[in-house]
């Protein structure tokens, strides 16, 4: 066999058991769906529905993220192959459908500004993690950053501008331009919650020496400079947030939703889903329009 062969070869095996690795330090979770209602008649201002489980499976399903137009959400799932896809689901029909399939592992999908392509951290066969981009029906795999990585997370500023985390130690935010792939780097050991707020804005979580989590904003001025200002302190045990297009931002701890109004400082209690089965919410995902939200939690009782 020609050398390069066998170190394609070598490679190919490496990635797959990489993947595999992934696949068994996973945990089990499962993606649900609440609709929202903002009413000053709720708690909080927030009114959820009973959430629905839309995968409903043992192993993987995480990362949810929503369609510009809301008709489906996005998310990663990991399955017996031990590699990490996107699918979706259609919220109208309840049909979920396989979007990836390479050989390369593809996490975190996220909606590009314009609503026709979405992005994703892809695995690469080097193990290397870089964003990319993808068509709605998964075809059309674009490389998008060529420079910057390893990426972990990421959130669209505008349509030349994208907040990455980008892994090392510690982790680090970086706005990065695609025109150039200048990156400017504005904080450092933050966590892994980045979410929209507005056009040329986002959050993220700041990490102190001491554990505590503090909500930040990023955003972009006229000329293009990155700035950062604390928001609020998270409660305790909560790690992401979302915001609504008035400015609320919405975040969860155990069983428990909890929102912070603008020009507040503290957090209030939307709803309990304990009443629901539900444990353990980490990431969240609102639909544009405030309409769904999208979150994980741990797999499904039988």
């Amino acid at each position: 066999m020609p050398r390069r062969s066998r170190m394609a070869c070598i490679a190919a095996i490496a990635f797959i058991a990489l993947a595999s690795s992934l696949a068994a330090q996973a945990p089990a979770s499962d993606v649900y769906l609440v609709g929202l209602t903002v009413s000053d008649r709720a708690p909080a201002g927030l009114a959820v529905a009973a959430p629905l489980n839309i995968t409903r499976r043992t192993g993987y399903d995480n990362q949810p993220a929503f369609m510009a137009d809301e008709r489906a959400v996005f998310y990663t799932s990991i399955r017996d192959d031990g590699q990490a896809d996107i699918y979706r689901y259609d919220i109208g029909t309840r049909e979920t459908t396989r979007l990836t399939g390479a050989p390369e592992s593809e996490y975190s999908p996220t909606m590009m500004p314009g609503g026709r392509r979405f992005s994703v951290v892809r695995v690469e066969r080097d193990s290397a993690q870089r964003l990319w981009s993808f068509a709605l029906d998964g075809s059309d795999p674009q490389l998008v950053l060529r420079t910057i990585k390893p990426v972990g997370y990421h959130a669209w500023l505008d349509a030349d501008r994208v907040a990455a985390y980008v892994l090392g130690r510690p982790a680090t935010l970086q706005v990065v331009d695609l025109r150039s792939e200048h990156a400017d780097t504005v904080a450092n050991d933050i966590d892994r919650s980045l979410s929209p707020i507005a056009a040329g804005s986002a959050s993220f979580v700041q990490r102190a020496a001491d554990g505590q989590l503090t909500l930040e904003r990023l955003s972009i001025n006229a000329t293009g400079t990155p700035r950062t200002e604390r928001v609020a302190t998270l409660p305790a045990g909560a790690a992401f947030v979302v915001w609504t297009a008035n400015g609320v931002a919405i975040t969860a701890s155990g069983s428990k939703l909890y929102t912070l109004h603008p020009k507040q400082s503290s957090w209030e209690l939307a709803a309990d889903l304990a009443k629901d089965g539900i444990t353990n919410i980490s990431r969240l995902a609102i639909s544009p329009n405030g309409h769904w939200l999208a979150f994980v939690a741990d797999d499904a009782k039988p």
